[in-house]
């Protein structure tokens, strides 16, 4: 129909092999180490359906306000993610990022994510479960986006 955008589309798209997981894996990390909101909704569906924590979100609107809300508490934040597992259409991740409050508690935040993705390889479901520990300000070993000779290296346990 004239005057119907074409969908998005975001390779690699499903059926994912390794190298295309891995791929997604990297330039979620890429993307949200920009903390910048539109970017990152972008790589979501327009229905996407999320489960952060204790918090549900519905829609690219809902998770760019999101995203701006947690980027305005969670400051100088810095991610981790790692490939756990894939299938055709889905990825599981682990993750760790650090930030600081306000009053300047610095924490190191473990998760794990779910993902699913839809043909044109946007993702249509995340769900996350997510715990912080505090930490000393000395404590911290990420600062800001992974080095390229840095990539895909393991995530240390602790």
């Amino acid at each position: 129909m004239p005057g119907t955008p074409a969908p998005q589309v975001r390779p690699p798209l499903p059926p994912f092999t390794e190298a295309d997981a891995l791929a997604k894996v990297q330039a979620a990390e890429d993307a949200w180490n920009t903390r910048d909101p539109d970017r990152v909704a972008l790589a979501y569906t327009e229905d996407s359906v999320w489960r952060n924590r204790d918090t549900f979100v519905t829609g690219r609107a809902e998770i760019r306000r999101f995203l701006a809300e947690k980027w305005g508490r969670e400051l100088d934040y810095a991610l981790r993610k790692e490939l756990w597992s894939f299938g055709d259409d889905r990825i599981a991740v682990r993750f760790q990022y650090e930030w600081h409050d306000a009053d300047g508690g610095h924490w190191r935040s473990y998760g794990n994510e779910l993902w699913e993705f839809d043909a044109t390889g946007l993702m249509c479901r995340r769900e996350a479960s997510i715990n912080d520990v505090p930490i000393r300000a000395e404590e911290r070993r990420i600062f800001g986006p992974r080095p390229l000779e840095q990539r895909g290296d393991a995530l240390p346990l602790a």
